[in-house]
């Protein structure tokens, strides 16, 4: 196969013993540090995800949520460690119907309990090698010392700056002078943060839950009119599950199950499968309108199945057999886009993804949330820890799948793929996005597997994302039914597409959709080669 000749914008990192890719510089360094010592994937994705929490307040941090996929280079087990919180007990259907607007979308009401912790600390304890307290020193010099207000950053707390304000604590920490966002490198301190770290190095994660630090926790969102409190703390517990999967063209790629949708991008590739996309040439209309045709009947699917499976029947074998798949792609017509309305998600998607590979061959995919940027905008008392604002992922419609359940987990958009080839590690892969993450992951696998892209240049590569329509009461999400598509798609390609009946939107770079970090490990020769998105604060790195 002859690739297309797409060029790439920064270099593609290559290393023999290992490689992290991440939403930040200093956080990449972080995890790279832990390799150079020693440490295996789990200690410098550990160290990674911490650092993220720090440098990227806006995307992740102690008080959000995540997945985190460990894949054994020896056994090529996959272990999926789920740490995401329910909501809290007092979060009822019948409070936020009561409230003008519902579930807000920001403010100490739209606190869920946060479990990324959680799953951090039992994919640890399962799989690290170097001792807890050693992985947190990236991350607590970051916080003490200050990182570098950054174009990003400075972007993201100008479009925030209402979400921040109102809590003194947060305004103090993430905002300049006068509710401005810092000057780009003005140092971001978070003394209290760097407390809260030091005190979990030496503690572990049961304080954060169960200890001394969870009354503070609790009590600061209690003092913000939240309904978060030490018993749900108390309740948060990590999951360990299997992943799903399916074979495509020769790979097995494996995701995370409900609550995750990462079967939704399963689902795609399946209805893909049979059609010969490299025939329908990169970039051009035909290949994207095959591609959005399948999301739109997966999204259907998810929009049914999406929910937390933990006393629910999910028909996940049927949903990612190869006969539904091909009874879903022979409804596509090649010649004209469907009109499939379904309820979509929330659409800033401000998130967090990043990857590591050992020398070992082991591996972890990991995404982390506050939900949308700064979360809620509420830090919680004195502790440093900014909080999310995921409650507002939830529904109020009676008889949805995501109807809010207090002590249930909402759906999460989030999801963290590994792919392998011959049993072997083959490539991790992720985005940010809510809805985008599954159909921008999507693009970069048929980049890399159709087209024999290389991972640069199939992060690089300009990117659709199909919205679709519809709204419920109290629960302003959905899209308005638009195919959006970067500008360097090509005039032709858009004009295309309009011809074949989407309604095109075209935008420059996107920004949090689409900020994807990848690793793709040889076989032949074991060399790790790593990319980043340009479109974010991404960085690359490998040894």
């Amino acid at each position: 196969m002859t690739p297309p000749a797409i060029r790439s914008h920064r270099p593609l990192i290559m290393g023999r013993n290992g490689a992290v890719a991440s939403n930040h510089p200093v956080a990449t360094q972080a995890g790279l540090d832990v390799l150079r010592a020693g440490g295996n994937a789990v200690d410098a994705a550990l160290a990674t995800a911490l650092a993220l929490g720090v440098v990227e307040p806006h995307m992740s941090g102690l008080g959000g949520d995540g997945f985190y996929h460990a894949f054994d280079g020896r056994t090529g087990r996959s272990r999926i460690f789920n740490g995401t919180g329910a909501a809290p007990a007092a979060a009822t259907a019948e409070h936020y119907r009561a409230l003008p607007g519902g579930i807000p979308n920001f403010g100490a009401l739209a606190i869920s309990t946060p479990g990324s912790l959680a799953g951090l600390a039992a994919m640890h304890a399962a799989l690290g090698a170097r001792p807890w307290a050693g992985l947190f020193g990236g991350a607590i010099t970051a916080a003490a010392d200050g990182f570098a207000a950054t174009h990003a950053y400075r972007h993201f707390a100008r479009e925030n700056r209402h979400r921040l304000a109102p809590d003194a604590n947060s305004a103090a920490r993430f905002l300049g002078e006068g509710g401005a966002p810092p000057a780009l490198a003005g140092l971001v301190r978070q003394p209290e943060l760097a407390a809260t770290l030091e005190a979990l190095a030496r503690e572990g994660a049961e304080s954060f839950y169960r200890g001394a630090l969870a009354k503070r926790i609790a009590a600061g969102v209690a003092a913000a009119g939240g309904l978060l409190d030490a018993a749900d703390l108390a309740g948060c517990q990590a999951e360990e599950v299997a992943p799903v999967a399916v074979t495509y063209r020769g790979h097995e790629v494996r995701q995370t199950p409900p609550n995750s949708t990462g079967f939704t991008m399963l689902q795609m590739l399946k209805i893909l499968e049979g059609t010969d996309l490299a025939a329908l040439g990169w970039a051009t209309p035909a290949l994207i309108h095959r591609m959005v045709e399948a999301k739109k009947r997966a999204f259907v699917d998810r929009e049914r199945h999406g929910q937390d499976p933990r006393d629910r029947s999910i028909p996940i074998d049927r949903l990612l057999s190869d006969g539904y798949a091909a009874e879903l792609a022979a409804g596509i017509d090649p010649a004209r886009a469907a009109d499939l309305p379904v309820r979509g998600e929330r659409a800033d998607g401000d998130t967090t993804y990043f990857c590591v590979v050992d020398r070992d061959g082991n591996a972890v995919s990991a995404i982390q949330s506050i939900n949308s940027a700064f979360g809620s905008g509420v830090t919680a008392g004195d502790t440093g820890i900014l909080m999310n604002n995921r409650m507002c992922y939830w529904h109020l419609d009676a008889g949805h799948p995501n109807l809010l359940t207090p002590g249930r987990r909402v759906r999460h958009t989030m999801n963290a793929p590994v792919i392998l080839k011959d049993g072997k590690l083959w490539a991790v892969l992720g985005t940010p996005g809510a809805d985008n993450q599954v159909q921008v992951n999507l693009q970069v696998l048929v980049g890399m597997i159709d087209f024999g892209l290389d991972p640069q240049q199939a992060v690089e590569a300009p990117r659709w994302s199909s919205s679709q329509a519809g709204q419920e009461a109290n629960h302003p999400h959905g899209g308005d039914g638009a195919l959006t598509v970067e500008r360097g798609v090509g005039a032709d390609t858009i004009e295309g597409l309009k011809a074949l009946g989407h309604a095109v939107k075209v935008v420059g770079d996107f920004e949090g959709p689409c900020s994807v970090e990848a690793i793709r490990v040889v076989g032949e020769s074991g060399v790790r080669m790593a990319a980043s998105d340009p479109r974010r604060d991404g960085w690359a790195g490998a040894h």
